[in-house]
């Protein structure tokens, strides 16, 4: 499955994807995102865990086995910009401030924002055609929902 998805992630721009490929690059991302200050906290995989539940519909075993191979995924992976173009082909323009939301949800999960954090999501969010604003006010509400 990993060997195949490699493929598809490395391939030539016109290589098809689909809703599975988007599925693990966005749990790899969550995992990147998590991992983007050099620690990978029990609050950050707790959150990442939530979110593929409740985006896929996935009971709590289903959401962590999700998240595991999405770890592997994530350690092999080649770059971001690969992982960012998965999502953008896949995932309708309309629900990515949602996919957006969910890296903010990530960044803010151990109740700390990092510079290496705000400087992925800086440049993940163009990537996925969403401007600095927008995330920025994806970002206040995902505080606003903690607070």
């Amino acid at each position: 499955m990993f060997a195949d998805f490699f493929k598809r992630l490395t391939g030539p721009a016109e290589t098809p994807v689909d809703d599975a490929d988007a599925r693990l690059a966005i749990g790899a991302m969550l995992v990147r995102i998590a991992k983007a200050d050099g620690a990978y906290r029990a609050e950050e995989i707790a959150r990442i865990d939530r979110i593929l539940a409740k985006r896929y519909e996935l009971d709590v075993v289903a959401a962590a086995k999700l998240r595991a191979q999405c770890e592997h995924i994530e350690h092999d992976a080649p770059d971001t910009v690969r992982f960012t173009r998965v999502i953008k082909d896949v995932v309708p323009y309309e629900d990515r401030a949602a996919v957006i939301s969910a890296f903010w949800e990530i960044v803010l999960a151990d109740g700390v924002r990092r510079p290496e954090e705000d400087s992925l999501l800086r440049m993940v969010a163009p990537m996925l055609g969403v401007t600095d604003q927008e995330s920025g006010a994806l970002r206040q509400e995902v505080e606003a929902r903690r607070a």
